[in-house]
């Protein structure tokens, strides 16, 4: 209950703030109705299951988010997911897929790893958006131009048979859907409606015209679902099995991970609209709880909505009595408008997905990316972006993010350098420590960047090439911030190669950290304690030149 701690500690939660929250929660909840429907029918599920999601994640999520301006509800960005666990699977298995994940949330949260999902690179986040965007906007033609009943498992096989069956349109639910999406991009341009949500007056507007004409042919939520029930669902568990849990892990760890990402980039954007401050951890456990508990009433996956929180920061929502209000309204609606729904056209809904899909796609930034990014970045978008259209989501994650780790490894990698020290270079501590010139028979050695296991084969290549043998060699360790074993072990065969040439190597300047590891990987040992020292000067002054020794 952060959010509402926090609230109350600023002061929000008095009489005062009351009414922004609520115009702002109502006018959230009269946004969320017909998406919640049209993401639900997408997902494979009746539309009351949308609305059912969108009252009870909103209100947990509210209630225990990192948030206090999160409005949560099911998104967009699941549906690709969904509809293909719900296609195999049925709803039982859609609801289990998504009680895992609200666990998966909860643990996520509890340790502490919700900064961890802002380390997803870009690429990867645009590549499979922007690829969902795509999928959902070709998944809706059918529904769209009123197409019959479009087979195939893949996407490619789909886009064929659309493509083939658009012969077959049917002309006023086509008719229609224009009118809707005409509705759903022109009403926020014109004045004195441009507050009031495009896809309400798209649905209201074409809703009525179908319910006065009675179209012929034109498929409604009434003749595909039968209409919505009156009043708010029975609580029980969905049909859980073994073997079903266990083929459902992998979907239940990406509708998990998508839903970490979303909401957690919503309260980011939150934050920039309105200059507060979540509390990633906590936000997601708010998630894993609704995530829980939502299918107990029937619905499914729900995370939070960026255009829907964005909405309400907009309407001068700033605290978490928007996010009660907002489910409060849409329970309102369904016990006293449910009725009314049976007239809605399907196409309508297909038209509100469709701008939905734009808008996920995100066009403008893909395209940016495409052309100033480097080519790296653009490979791994392009890769992620076709995986994600053309295999599956979960795949296209995956891949996306280990090759954007290969690809940062090897920057980390490029940029260690181990280099030889000149003179010239160490004029000013040479002579701060008695010296005209470095003493005969040493070479100095610095190693610059985390010598991790990418970097280990710079190191070795470069400490066990020494031209000419020298009678000590010092390795200066003051810009390593941090090694793992296998730099540690790399580490430890080229100073026992270069003593079997009779070569001293001295150790300097590591920091706290390093020094410890030095330590526990048995490096100081077989360097021997009089070979490491503190500081750069420390291992100059204990070199002892051969001659000498021999004198």
């Amino acid at each position: 209950m952060i959010a509402i701690r926090e609230a109350w500690k600023a002061g929000l939660l008095g009489r005062e703030h009351w009414l922004r929250n609520i115009v702002s929660g109502v006018i959230v909840g009269v946004v969320a109705l017909p998406l919640a429907m049209a993401f639900a029918i997408a997902s494979g599920v009746k539309p009351e299951q949308g609305i059912y999601t969108a009252i009870v994640g909103g209100l947990l999520v509210s209630l225990f988010g990192g948030s206090r301006l999160q409005i949560a509800g099911p998104t967009g960005a699941f549906i690709v997911i969904l509809a293909s666990v719900t296609a195999k699977y049925g709803v039982d298995g859609l609801q289990v897929a998504t009680m895992m994940a609200g666990a998966i949330l909860l643990l996520l949260g509890i340790t502490k790893l919700g900064a961890l999902i802002k380390f997803i690179p870009d690429p990867v986040i645009v590549g499979f958006t922007a690829g969902i965007g795509v999928i959902i906007w070709v998944g809706q033609w059918k529904d769209f131009l009123g197409l019959p009943k479009i087979s195939g498992e893949h996407f490619h096989e789909r886009l064929w048979h659309l493509i083939q069956a658009f012969p077959n349109l049917h002309v006023p639910t086509t008719l229609l859907a224009l009118l809707s999406l005409a509705l759903v991009v022109l009403t926020p341009r014109l004045p004195g409606v441009k507050r009031v949500p495009g896809p309400l007056i798209a649905m209201v507007v074409v809703t009525a015209l179908h319910a006065y004409f009675q179209f012929d042919g034109v498929a409604t939520i009434g003749s595909a679902f039968g209409g919505i029930p009156q009043g708010l669902p029975k609580i029980g568990l969905p049909q859980i099995t073994l073997p079903q849990v266990i083929e459902l892990i992998g979907p239940a760890f990406a509708i998990a991970m998508l839903g970490a990402i979303e909401s957690l980039l919503s309260a980011v954007v939150a934050d920039g609209m309105a200059g507060t401050k979540h509390d990633s951890n906590q936000e997601l456990i708010g998630q894993g709880i609704a995530n829980l508990v939502t299918p107990l009433f029937g619905g499914f996956a729900a995370t939070g909505a960026i255009a829907r929180t964005a909405t309400n920061v907009r309407n001068g929502g700033n605290s978490p009595i928007a996010g009660f209000t907002h489910a409060l309204t849409l329970i309102l609606l369904i016990f006293f408008l449910a009725p009314l729904a049976s007239d809605i056209p399907l196409c309508a809904l297909a038209a509100i997905l469709f701008v939905v899909a734009y808008n996920m796609s995100e066009l403008k930034h893909f395209k940016r990316m495409v052309k100033r990014a480097p080519k790296a970045d653009v490979a791994i978008l392009l890769i992620t972006f076709g995986l994600t259209v053309f295999s599956d989501l979960t795949i296209a994650v995956n891949i996306g993010v280990i090759l954007a780790m290969l690809q940062f490894m090897r920057r980390m990698a490029s940029s260690v350098e181990v280099q030889l020290m000149v003179e010239k270079e160490l004029e000013v501590e040479l002579r701060m420590n008695g010296h005209t010139h470095l003493p005969t028979g040493v070479l100095v050695y610095t190693i610059e960047g985390p010598l991790f296991f990418g970097a280990a084969e710079t190191l070795e290549r470069a400490l066990a090439q020494t031209h000419t043998d020298p009678e000590t060699l010092i390795i200066r360790l003051k810009r390593v911030p941090f090694m793992d074993i296998t730099g540690l072990q790399t580490l430890l065969e080229v100073i026992e190669q270069l003593q079997k040439r009779n070569i001293v190597v001295k150790l300097c300047e590591a920091n706290e950290k390093v020094l410890g590891k030095l330590d526990k990987a048995g490096i100081l040992q077989a360097l021997g304690s009089q070979h490491y020292h503190a500081d750069f000067s420390g291992a100059l002054v204990s070199h002892v030149p051969t001659n000498e020794t021999q004198d």
